[in-house]
């Protein structure tokens, strides 16, 4: 089928798809620096761009924003060729794409030791799912409808008559697996199943994803499982736990491992909505979930500067436990 007979389906503006590919190829190194606590999509669709777009001579090399690769995600193909922030240095670049990301700032050590990076010094490219997102880049594709990033780019891939390797599918499920849980999610539409089905026709195996997204775990994981959940509190209409540093270290675990916390809290009867506060230098780190139809937890993230999606998003707290206190008790303020 060609593109014009396409198009008329598509998600986003083919004239903005066939922008970004050529800014993509002609530069000569694009670097693809993922979000903070870095998720299934987050860093999968870099991967997929790079594999996709490598055969027509595009230099993409994904960069793990805060220096720490989560141990379930370790799977993906390719995964080896993605650099490490502050374990390796940075190549000279003339391109930064941003996927799966929803403010541009919300890169870790790479936006925090040279906000240059992306306030000028580099054009930005923007492909993205979640709502808050404020279009900065110079290119803008960002689909809300989307149940994940990796969803825009298997479209797009399949848009630009790219062949559909099942190294390319694999990356791109493990996106959509990790963003919906496994397709289980509102966010998921009859159009993502499509899409997913496809991606498992090209040769994706659901059933890795699932193990390594969601079943296998180290024993860490469990520790810090344990110890959060003896740590859940009630405050009005939400329940919350959080992971400090005493249970990271008791455990030897890394925040990464706890990131299921908030969709089991999420679920709890009698609850609004579910927050999983992880701790760090600056103060937390909140991730976010409702399963209510009536609330939208992006609406009140963005009321602490943060954003993502009605039913899942997260914010930032600066500061400790007065702090901490006066955010849990002003969300339960607004879920009344």
């Amino acid at each position: 089928m060609g593109k014009s007979q396409e198009a008329v389906n598509l998600i986003f503006d083919p004239a903005a798809a066939d922008a970004l590919k050529a800014r993509l190829i002609a530069a000569d190194c694009v670097v693809v620096p993922t979000h903070q606590n870095v998720d299934a999509d987050g860093l999968a669709t870099p991967l997929a761009l790079m594999h996709a777009l490598r055969p027509l001579g595009a230099n993409i090399i994904p960069v793990i924003s805060d220096g720490k690769l989560p141990k379930s995600l370790k799977f993906l193909p390719g995964v080896e060729h993605a650099l490490i922030y502050g374990q390796t240095d940075l190549p000279t670049f003339d391109l930064i794409c941003m996927l799966d990301c929803s403010d541009k700032r919300r890169l870790g050590s790479f936006y925090e030791d040279e906000p240059s990076r992306i306030e000028g010094s580099y054009p930005l490219l923007n492909v993205d799912h979640h709502v808050t997102n404020d279009m900065y880049g110079e290119i803008n594709i960002v689909v809300p409808t989307a149940a994940a990033t990796a969803e825009i780019l298997a479209e797009m891939i399949r848009y630009w008559q790219i062949p559909m390797t099942r190294t390319i599918a694999q990356c791109l499920l493990a996106g959509i697996y990790g963003d919906t849980l496994g397709l289980r999610t509102d966010s998921t539409r009859p159009r993502t199943m499509r899409t997913a089905a496809d991606l498992v026709e090209a040769g994706a195996n659901p059933s890795l994803i699932t193990d390594e997204l969601f079943r296998i775990k180290p024993f860490s994981t469990v520790c810090l499982w344990e110890n959060a959940l003896r740590n859940v509190h009630r405050t009005g209409k939400l329940i919350w736990t959080e992971v400090n540093f005493e249970i990271l270290n008791r455990c030897g675990a890394d925040a990464s491992e706890g990131e299921g916390i908030v969709n089991f809290l999420s679920g709890t009867e009698g609850t609004r909505a579910a927050a999983m506060l992880y701790q760090n230098e600056q103060g937390y780190r909140v991730s976010m979930r409702s399963l209510s139809d009536d609330v939208d937890v992006a609406a009140i993230s963005t009321v602490f500067g943060g954003g993502g999606h009605p039913r899942a998003a997260g914010a930032t707290i600066v500061g400790g436990i007065p702090e901490r206190d006066e955010f849990i008790n002003r969300v339960a303020e607004l879920l009344d």
